[in-house]
């Protein structure tokens, strides 16, 4: 029952809530807890204003006055129930039953990196590689003393798309591969989709003149150019599309989509390749830096990207092939209070702590890594 309560100066009543609050599914990212609640529909006490909410053990409080409540504060590890109590600033109901239980956890932050596409050959300007898909935030359910998956993706050779890169369940799509036909045919071919799509070759038909540039995964990257006549589309970067080639012999080729730079590592990756140049004399599509690869020209082949940069490879021509695509990279930034493994078939290094953080980054292999 209400209890009713009268200000001396208004003469109005005032009640202690007869609503009761009820705590959902609790849910935890990092040392942080979401705590949803719902109120009872009993009307005949006075308002809620707030909610208050109590974790066992610790005694970590919140409150406030709409649903979820975040509570703070907790230690990675332990687990944590929790207790809803509402009220007014006359009183408070009961608290709650105890919610389920959930464990305090670390935030990561992680730079997921593909590998980029190889550029593609054909008889006349073959398409820049994609970008391998780029994925860049954080992840706060990552528990101690547990195995986590990593994968680095390789760059992609001749025609190829390159390989997916993996952390626990992040997953970025390897760059597609630049178009062209796989020999010296005059004809142009559309590029590969992929994490940043490849570009489309060039040939010397109208036909060709539209050969489309791959698509991109939706947030990993951008769309490659679409080949013109005589001159291929760069392949797609992480932080743009590659562009289309031109539409006359001696037009400038597509250029590779532009590169982002990474906050964890402080450079520059996943820049699309840039395609080949039908005329021998002239030079082919620049790479959207980020060491993505030169298209090549009549002479000569497209350029490989850097190795652990996911940038596409440039674009090849009717005599030598496109250069491969870079290999991906996976760096890992963690609270510098807590020790890695990085567990066999994986190559990488840890810096030394800065800021309050380390960065773990790895190079190539397939394996686990956990914390403790």
């Amino acid at each position: 029952m209400a209890i009713n309560r009268t200000s001396p100066k208004k003469g109005k009543v005032v009640d202690v809530p007869d609503k009761t609050a009820t705590v959902g599914t609790v849910t935890v990212n990092g040392q942080v807890a979401s705590v949803p609640y719902t109120l009872s529909s009993e009307a005949t006490g006075g308002p809620v204003t707030k909610v208050t909410v109590v974790s066992t053990p610790g005694s970590l409080t919140a409150t406030g006055s709409s649903s979820p409540i975040s509570v703070s504060g907790l230690s990675v590890g332990t687990s944590y129930t929790f207790k809803a109590q509402a009220g007014n600033p006359t009183g408070s109901t009961a608290q709650s039953a105890s919610s389920n239980s959930v464990t305090g956890a670390m935030t990561v932050q992680y730079l997921v990196l593909a590998g980029g596409g190889s550029g593609g050959r054909t008889g006349y300007s073959g398409g820049g590689g994609g970008a391998g898909g780029y994925l860049e935030s954080s992840l706060g359910t990552i528990a101690l003393s547990t195995n986590y998956t990593v994968t680095v993706g390789a760059g992609g050779t001749y025609q190829g798309s390159g390989s997916a890169s993996v952390f626990s369940n992040i997953n970025a799509t390897g760059g597609g591969y630049g178009g062209g036909s796989g020999s010296v045919s005059s004809f142009g071919f559309p590029g590969a989709s992929g994490g940043s799509g490849g570009g489309g070759a060039g040939g010397d038909s109208a036909d060709a003149n539209n050969a489309a540039g791959g698509s991109a995964t939706s947030g990993q990257g951008y769309a490659g150019g679409a080949g013109g006549r005589y001159n291929g589309g760069g392949g797609g970067g992480a932080a743009s599309a590659g562009n289309a080639g031109g539409t006359a012999g001696n037009a400038a080729p597509g250029n590779g989509g532009g590169a982002v730079t990474s906050t964890i590592l402080g450079v520059a990756k996943a820049g699309g390749g840039g395609a080949s140049q039908a005329a021998a004399n002239n030079a082919g599509g620049t790479g959207g830096g980020a060491n993505a690869g030169n298209g090549g020209n009549a002479n000569g082949g497209g350029n490989a990207a850097g190795a652990n940069s996911g940038s596409g490879g440039g674009g090849g021509s009717s005599t030598a092939g496109g250069g491969a695509g870079g290999s991906g990279i996976v760096a890992l930034k963690y609270p510098d209070t807590y020790t890695i493994t990085i567990g066999a078939g994986l190559t990488g290094t840890t810096a030394a702590p800065s800021g309050g953080y380390k960065v773990s980054t790895i190079t190539a292999g397939t394996g686990n890594v956990s914390w403790a």
